[in-house]
């Protein structure tokens, strides 16, 4: 291995959050890998982590930042002010230097405040970018441009698991490490496809449940996971509420709750028990009545006692969260924990499964727009993307800066987005790609990847690595474009790297990372060290108070609301096809990284339409259509299985080119505005 270097750092995919090596020769990467000792990957990598590195040199990384030269002709000013710095590159582009970029960027970004004030801008975006570059994001926006509008990819995601868990225990985040898979004795995974979406954790799981089958997997299709469990749950679609408010039923019928943690540690435990136990919804026998799915009236009972009886671990992704019931839902998986003391202690906890990179570090960083770094209140509320989306159709946020996140593609009703956005007076993005969102960009800057930077990263368990760069690059951090900016609004950001910013982190957001310096974590970097960190770290949470104002966990319960397939089921009017979404292993997110890799993209170059065998004769072509009121898809390739239920149908989001999102509309989770991207009754036109 002549002139190779070994590189330690942590995977730039899924919310896992793996430590990799790479060997490294003349400055480009010939193999990822992990060591066998790395706390996260135990020495596996899924094919994303393994293979999906050629992007780093990819012929279509954006390089030179590019001006869009129909805004130049439409603000001669700014084209005066960088004029000689203007390169041609084709129809649409010129080419500029940084300093050109963020000086255009600077003199509109003035304009549109002046003209309609400083709640015009909206910063989206983050959780694909360092714990640094997203705390500078909403810092410059919070602070320089004072706009309280600042909100990251949580929104389509996770936001309901949040919202869930600190109403019920007060922190929105998992409570135990991955390794307590293996001091568990029981596993309930719901709504997470969990070998494909979060592979590195399925391996734990599926080794437990292979030694002592001990698992319960509920969804709407047959998935992988299910070939491994002791429970098989098949429910319909929508039905997550109905089912954890019948596990918590049982719970309490059969009297197989902890008394002495509940009186300990909880409170509004009578109130919720006389509401439960007389909820028509919550006894399991109401599935009786739901024809193809009666089993799951003496399945749910079973699984629920073994849940109460032994120390019980829940898994939860999308599948969850993203209906209108998703935040209610993460509080009924909170409300079992509580009642049977699953939680605060090794082996018994909560873990949802957060999908970006570092979704939960740009929500540690304050990148939301109801709180500031450390979850602290801030100075002034801002608004969700979805409510900014009908801001920019009121033409009152006329500019959004954009970091990572590819809004035109991975946000519901498509249409309505574009439409809105077509009203915005500029838009600038930082990305490694000329993505969807590029195609209204008024200035794309390119930036460093993950593999080519320095910074934080916090995983689904809170887990904190710090990367260092792979390779060497020219290009500019996000945060370095930030200052640049911040420096042109006013600001007076000044620091000199990476570290720097970071150490402001600890001091800002104390309670959560204080004692999480760069030192520590280049010590610990293949392990990681769990907030908060002081002066130890904390692997598992609640273990003596839970992190509301009293330390007492709360119970808050909510009845399931009769509608989509069981409201059909029951009034025997089950008609047309429902639609979830999902995952594959081979592509991540919007997949602008992943399908540069010629090893990923034979496995997965197309979102493919699953459709149940006994539904054939209405597919009479190889490609379909499907449409809704608020858009429809390119057409797509289906593909016959056994593994979804009749009348429903499965397919992915990754590329841009499907238009998946455009079948949504604005039905959101009731509280915190996630789309319901996991049920939505579609028409399919035949090609």
């Amino acid at each position: 291995m002549e002139n190779i270097k070994t590189i330690d750092s942590v995977c730039t995919y899924c919310g896992v959050g793996c430590d990799i090596a790479a060997h490294v020769k003349d400055n480009k990467i010939q193999k990822i890998f992990a060591h066998p000792d790395g706390v996260v990957s135990q020495g596996k990598l899924c094919i994303k982590g393994k293979y999906g590195f050629d992007f780093v040199d990819s012929k279509e990384r954006l390089r030179i930042p590019r001006v869009r030269k129909s805004f130049l002709d439409n603000n001669p000013t700014i084209k005066d002010a960088i004029s000689s710095s203007l390169i041609d590159f084709d129809d649409t582009w010129y080419e500029t230097d940084l300093d050109s970029a963020t000086t255009a960027a600077s003199l509109k970004l003035k304009d549109i405040q002046q003209k309609y004030g400083r709640k015009s801008i909206a910063s989206i975006g983050g959780a694909r970018t360092s714990c640094e570059s997203s705390y500078l994001f909403q810092k410059f926006t919070r602070h320089t441009l004072n706009s309280p509008h600042v909100d990251n990819c949580a929104r389509v995601c996770h936001s309901p698991s949040l919202k869930g868990m600190r109403t019920t225990i007060g922190e929105g985040a998992a409570t135990n490490p991955y390794n307590d898979i293996y001091n568990c004795e029981f596993m309930i995974v719901i709504g997470s496809n969990t070998t494909e979406a979060h592979p590195i954790i399925a391996n734990r799981i599926i080794d437990v449940a292979q030694k002592h089958d001990n698992l319960a997997v509920f969804d709407v299709r047959e998935i992988k996971l299910h070939r491994f469990s002791k429970y098989q749950a098949i429910i319909p679609h929508e039905a997550n509420l109905l089912v954890l408010n019948m596990l918590a039923y049982v719970i309490m019928d059969e009297e197989l709750y902890d008394d002495s943690f509940i009186a300990d540690r909880t409170k509004g435990f009578t109130e919720f028990k006389d509401k439960i136990l007389n909820d028509p919804y919550a006894n399991p026998k109401y599935f009786e009545e739901i024809e193809g799915y009666e089993y799951l009236s003496k399945m749910i009972p079973k699984i629920a006692r073994e849940y109460a009886l032994k120390k019980s671990m829940i898994f939860w992704g999308l599948g969850i969260t993203e209906h209108t019931d998703g935040s209610y839902a993460v509080m009924a998986i909170t409300h079992l924990a509580l009642m049977t003391g699953n939680v605060g202690k090794e082996g018994a906890g909560l873990m949802p499964l957060r999908g970006q990179n570092n979704v939960q570090g740009a929500c540690d960083m304050g990148m939301l727009p109801y709180f500031d770094p450390d979850y602290q209140d801030p100075k002034e509320v801002g608004l969700m993307t979805p409510q900014l989306v009908d801001e920019m159709l009121k033409d009152k946020v006329k500019a959004v800066l954009n970091i990572g996140e590819d809004l035109t593609h991975i946000h519901p009703n498509l249409n309505k987005v574009e439409a809105a956005m077509g009203h915005l007076e500029f838009v600038m993005v930082q990305d490694l790609f000329m993505t969807d969102v590029t195609k209204i960009a008024d200035i794309v800057i390119g930036v460093k990847s993950a593999y080519e930077k320095t910074g934080v990263y916090v995983n689904a368990m809170r887990r904190l690595h710090l990367s260092q760069p792979l390779v060497e690059t020219d290009l500019p951090d996000d945060w370095e474009v930030l200052q640049k900016l911040d420096n042109k609004m006013g600001g007076t950001a000044s620091y000199k790297n990476s570290n720097e910013i970071w150490d402001e982190v600890r001091e800002v957001a104390y309670r959560r990372f204080s004692g999480a310096s760069y030192v520590r974590l280049e010590r610990h970097r293949k392990r990681g060290l769990q907030w908060p960190v002081h002066t130890e770290d904390t692997p598992i949470l609640h273990q003596l108070d839970f992190r509301t104002e009293d330390g007492l966990g709360e119970f808050h319960y909510h009845q399931y609301k009769l509608r989509g397939m069981i409201k059909e089921i029951t009034s025997k009017a089950l008609t047309g096809y429902h639609l979830t979404t999902g995952r594959t292993i081979a592509m991540y997110n919007n997949a602008w990284q992943t399908k540069q890799s010629p090893n990923l993209m034979k496995r997965y170059d197309e979102d493919i339409l699953l459709v149940n065998e006994n539904d054939a004769t209405d597919f009479t072509s190889e490609k379909v259509i499907l449409k809704t009121e608020f858009g429809e898809t390119t057409p797509l390739t289906i593909k016959l299985t056994s593994k979804v239920q009749p009348k429903t149908l499965f397919v992915t989001f990754h590329h841009a080119k499907s238009r998946i999102n455009a079948l949504f509309g604005d039905k959101s989770d009731e509280l915190i505005l996630t789309a319901a991207f996991k049920s939505i009754k579609v028409e399919v036109i035949n090609c």
